[in-house]
């Protein structure tokens, strides 16, 4: 049985070469990642083949942020469609609003993008404090109002794992390298085995396994670490 552990992020231009990645990985990869940045290039339409021609999971990281009534409207809107995961921001009244009109997904919390240290935080004018307070912070809140889990850096995931109201809830990292691989945009990064170690359940890795030459070896090797790390 695959390992659905990894979720491999799509981040590629459309879904013609999305698919056709999914077709180089095979069966070694049984849960995808589909992003903001494919949604106009057929990224919803991918989802739906993937998962009802070719039995994966999907995630949806559509990172939605509005108003309660919009918000609501487009995850009803989503949730017609079967899939396991779907981000919103963090946001209380965000969480509140996913949480009403979900059906069987799963709403992912985002606590503060794992591309940003607190220099991007100042100009943004969020509020003073350590990251990592301020992640624990926005993961307890989404928790308590309905969150069924958190994307949040690998580095966090066991403060958060920590909080009384993680009980039973999901973490989910991005910001997840490889040993060697190169860290690209990211900044707060780990490698998939101290991620779950961490207390993650699942770790999304992309660029390093498209961009590598044999993907589907680059999948493999990132599912022998998991692997080692359960010993």
């Amino acid at each position: 049985m695959t390992d659905d552990r990894l979720i491999v992020a799509l981040d590629v231009p459309d879904a013609i070469a999305g698919l056709q990645m999914a077709t180089r990985l095979g069966d070694a990869v049984s849960f995808y990642k589909i992003g903001l940045g494919m949604l106009t290039g057929g990224g919803l339409a991918l989802a739906n083949e993937l998962a009802d021609e070719h039995g994966k999971r999907i995630f949806l990281d559509m990172k939605l942020f509005d108003i309660g009534a919009t918000v609501e409207a487009a995850v009803q809107g989503l949730s017609q469609f079967g899939h396991d995961f779907l981000t919103v921001h963090g946001d209380p009244h965000v969480v509140r609003a996913a949480a009403q009109t979900k059906g069987d997904m799963k709403i992912l919390a985002v606590t503060i993008l794992t591309s940003l240290d607190r220099a991007d935080l100042d100009a943004s004018l969020i509020k003073s404090g350590e990251i990592t307070d301020l992640v624990q912070e926005r993961a307890g809140l989404a928790f308590m109002n309905g969150a069924d889990g958190v994307i949040a850096s690998p580095q966090e995931a066991a403060l958060i794992r920590a909080l009384p109201e993680a009980a039973g809830k999901l973490i989910v990292t991005p910001g997840v390298r490889p040993a060697g691989a190169d860290l690209g945009d990211q900044k707060r990064v780990t490698t998939p085995a101290q991620a779950i170690e961490n207390g993650a359940d699942h770790v999304v890795v992309g660029r390093p396994i498209w961009a590598n030459a044999d993907p589907r070896a680059a999948a493999e090797a990132v599912l022998a670490e998991l692997r080692l790390s359960d010993q």
